[in-house]
């Protein structure tokens, strides 16, 4: 009995070993966008305390820093004020500054995160990011301060 393989058994390896791709992404990629200098989001006095305010940026985009696509999805943004509120003007502009920049979606919504929070000051704040599907595959992410800590 011949021990070589089939040709239909050498095509199946070689399609398999064709899929599997060592890793490409970089250190470089990973903090892609992080050092980019986002413009202050304004805020005004709150005037009440103890209540939510929820805002959502439908058409969100960033540009993935590996493929150079564009991300699309829902930034939702969701905090109770301290002393004060974020202006919605000042917000928006603040998110259309991703909308050239190479970062990844997971960056996108812990940053924003952490902007909320440096300018805000809030209670609490949470930030969620539902990007449509790219190659089949959805992302959601959430974020939320004060941060859990480590165990």
């Amino acid at each position: 009995m011949d021990a070589r393989p089939t040709a239909s058994a050498a095509s199946s390896h070689a399609t398999i070993t064709a899929m599997v791709k060592s890793p490409q992404y970089t250190a470089e990629h990973a903090s892609a966008g992080l050092d980019f200098q986002f413009p202050e989001i304004e805020t005004w006095p709150n005037q009440f305390p103890g209540y939510e305010i929820a805002v959502d940026d439908p058409e969100f985009t960033s540009v993935c820093p590996k493929t150079g696509l564009p991300d699309f999805g829902v930034i939702s943004i969701r905090y109770m004020p301290g002393k004060d509120c974020l202006e919605l003007k000042s917000l928006k502009e603040y998110l259309q500054c991703y909308r050239n920049l190479g970062i990844f979606q997971e960056n996108v919504v812990n940053r924003v995160l952490e902007d909320v929070v440096k300018w805000a000051k809030p209670v609490w704040a949470e930030v969620k990011g539902e990007f449509r599907p790219r190659g089949g595959i959805s992302t959601t992410i959430v974020a939320k301060w004060p941060r859990a800590k480590n165990s």
